[in-house]
């Protein structure tokens, strides 16, 4: 069975920081509070838990578009190709917050997927917890969100829910308080222009 942490949303207990890594550290899968849903992820540096990953979603690993947890915009470069001044002034303007950006992957990407992926989604969310975990971790996490996009459904706010449901499938669930219902927006700068692929609850900044 699960743990579950009550995580304060502001100034986040060290000890279950340390015990949130940890369990990453060791091939662990989490569900956490972001700046919108409640998420599902793992470190990006176990291949043991990006396959529970893909597992819970119902997936084949060398199908999966799962999106990275990254700290800073310095993280995000590791794994993109060189970023345009454009796409880097929308970055740093709408970054932290509630967007999945879609930009050029680089050859990293396809090496860990084993495909030839040439895409990769990016988050730098506005939650100190999950800001402290991938700190304190030192590389980012793979995330995927528990919403069924098609149904706005309770457990996805209510973290103690969450646990009642996922208990049995993850190692932890992080409580830091009611989640929002609105997922992400999801924005594709691989091309010239802008585009929305979904909306959010936050409006872009360009």
């Amino acid at each position: 069975m699960g743990e579950l942490l009550k995580i304060h949303p502001q100034t986040p207990q060290q000890r279950f920081i340390d015990r949130a890594v940890e369990i990453l550290q060791n091939d662990g899968v989490i569900i956490y509070p972001t700046d919108s849903v409640y998420a599902l992820g793992c470190s990006m540096t176990s291949k043991k838990a990006l396959e529970r990953l893909a597992r819970f979603k119902h997936i084949d690993l060398k199908k999966a578009r799962f999106s990275f947890i990254c700290k800073d915009l310095q993280d995000i470069s590791q794994y993109t190709l060189t970023l345009s001044t454009k796409v880097f002034k929308i970055l740093k303007k709408n970054t932290p917050g509630p967007f999945t950006f879609i930009l050029p992957a680089n050859k990293s990407i396809p090496r860990m997927f084993d495909n030839s992926r040439k895409t990769v989604g990016l988050r730098i969310p506005d939650n100190k917890i999950l800001h402290f975990i991938v700190d304190q971790l030192r590389n980012p996490l793979l995330t995927t969100s528990i919403l069924d996009e098609d149904k706005i459904i309770e457990y996805s706010t209510d973290p103690e829910l969450i646990w009642e449901r996922y208990n049995n499938q993850v190692d932890l669930v992080i409580d830091g308080g009611y989640g929002s219902n609105i997922p992400t927006a999801i924005v594709d700068l691989t091309q010239k222009e802008v585009t929305i692929v979904r909306e959010g609850g936050k409006d872009l900044i360009y």
